[in-house]
């Protein structure tokens, strides 16, 4: 029975850091020392996603604009649903890079510049198409890396790119279907 005691023991919190994580730097907010040197490295992570996601939305409202042929009402309308998502994703990364003490980067002089996608003014519905899969496909393989780097430095934000992540896993395979029709 003691070595139960042992393990026990071995999963309470340490009573002082948690004092002293919640009276140091009260101005800080939600931001405790534990987050210490990552949090600018987090914060520069989350303004590229930023501006990923903004491209993504003026790219998608343009295609959406744009869209011509047969089957162009139907795609057009995945590609407003997926701008709008786009959009709310750049608010979720708005707001975290705020509680992190950050300041969001809506520059429009360098967006394109600290974009991971590319905007596109393809005038053909099935190179919109592409491009936004290829698009979808970088953010991915983005927001997989941005996961995999944060780790556990910051439980909060990581599950927060693991949501996002999902919604542009499943735009991605809608756009694969409207690929091959």
């Amino acid at each position: 029975m003691m070595h139960s005691d042992t393990h026990a023991s071995a999963l309470q919190l340490d009573e002082a850091a948690l004092r002293q994580a919640a009276t140091a730097d009260l101005d800080e907010g939600a931001v405790t020392p534990a987050y210490g040197p990552h949090r600018d490295a987090i914060i520069a992570l989350l303004n590229d996603a930023l501006a990923t996601e903004l491209v993504c939305v003026l790219r998608y409202k343009r295609h959406y604009f744009t869209a011509d042929g047969r089957e162009s009402p139907a795609i057009a309308a995945e590609f407003l649903v997926h701008a709008n998502e786009e959009a709310a994703h750049a608010d979720l990364l708005a707001q975290r890079i705020v509680q992190l003490g950050g300041s969001p980067d809506f520059s429009p002089s360098t967006l394109l510049s600290r974009s991971h996608a590319q905007y596109d003014e393809s005038s053909d519905l099935q190179d919109m198409v592409r491009a936004n899969l290829v698009a979808e496909r970088i953010a991915v393989e983005a927001y997989r890396q941005m996961i995999q780097l944060i780790g556990d430095k910051d439980p909060t934000t990581r599950r927060m790119l693991e949501g996002i992540l999902a919604d542009e896993e499943e735009h991605a395979d809608e756009l694969k279907d409207w690929l091959h029709r």
